[in-house]
């Protein structure tokens, strides 16, 4: 990410005029500390009428509709939605080699973190972010409400691509040390030699709804490399002379298929939400498209 980008460059006024009509969607119900702007599918008591039961022994006589009883000589409870308070985990992917590619990975990954991370603080939910490497290298606390936007934009903007990636064993750290579940949004690259498959399982186990935005660059996907060559790899420096001729080509895109379509198919067999872009993609169409009915409605 260039060093003079500010958080107020992230996300464009009309931009987010359009993210304020937007609410963050969740496949579970989670009840939180405080009562949020949500409502749940579970019957509470809140202010909002739901439903009638029969009174059971125990019940709260407060919630007695008085008007059936005296009609019918029969006890019921007035039953209302429960409003719930959603946490949303956004959790980035800041090792070495998301800075690739133009705009660099991590650079696209902030914008949408700070869009999401807007749609939840306009609704009045609790927002979050951790950046991940070779473990959880640092975040942004919880907060919640449309005043901590520039906050979120700031924190966004300092982010930096740094050292090795350690996505399973952060994930299963951050899984368990998690307080509550809630809405775990994984930006990342998901380049692991490790895989990450082990920590998006330690998140599904502690009942967080996953999902994963696998991001490339368009040089990943159509790299124009000819001729010898000296690779570095960005994470752990080490160096490899190399040849592209038309037969590596066809190796590298049979591998990046595999690598790709092995993503996909774990996210689906596990019930984790995928959604694969390039940056080249402007967020804005990420968001309002392809997103819209699947992470926000």
């Amino acid at each position: 990410m260039p060093t003079a980008t500010r958080g107020q460059d992230l996300l464009s006024p009309e931009f987010l005029l359009q993210l304020e009509r937007l609410a963050l969607l969740s496949r579970r119900a989670f009840r939180g500390r405080t009562r949020g702007e949500r409502k749940s599918p579970r019957k509470g008591m809140s202010v909002e009428f739901s439903d009638y039961r029969p009174y059971g022994a125990g019940d709260d006589l407060r919630y007695v509709d008085w008007n059936i009883y005296g009609r019918l000589d029969r006890l019921y409870l007035k039953l209302f939605v429960d409003e719930e308070d959603l946490r949303l985990h956004l959790l980035l992917d800041g090792s070495a080699s998301m800075s690739f590619g133009e705009p660099g990975k991590l650079h696209y990954a902030a914008r949408l973190a700070a869009a999401l991370g807007f749609v939840g603080l306009a609704s009045h939910e609790r927002v979050g972010v951790a950046v991940i490497r070779d473990r959880m290298a640092e975040g942004w606390s919880p907060a919640r409400g449309r005043g901590q936007l520039l906050s979120l934009l700031e924190f966004a903007a300092r982010l930096r691509s740094e050292g090795p990636t350690g996505l399973s064993d952060a994930l299963v750290a951050y899984a368990l040390r998690s307080r509550e579940a809630g809405l775990a949004v994984l930006i990342s690259d998901l380049l692991d030699p490790a895989g990450y498959e082990r920590g998006l399982k330690a998140l599904l186990e502690r009942r967080f709804d996953v999902h994963v935005v696998h991001l490339l660059s368009p040089e990943e996907l159509n790299p124009v490399l000819a001729g010898d060559l000296r690779l570095t790899d960005a994470e752990t420096g080490e160096i490899q002379d190399f040849t592209m001729d038309g037969e590596a080509m066809r190796s590298y895109r049979e591998r990046l298929g595999e690598f790709l379509e092995s993503a996909e198919s774990f996210c689906r067999a596990n019930e984790i939400s995928y959604h694969r872009v390039a940056t080249d993609t402007p967020v804005e169409e990420l968001v309002l498209r392809e997103l819209k009915g699947l992470l926000l409605a």
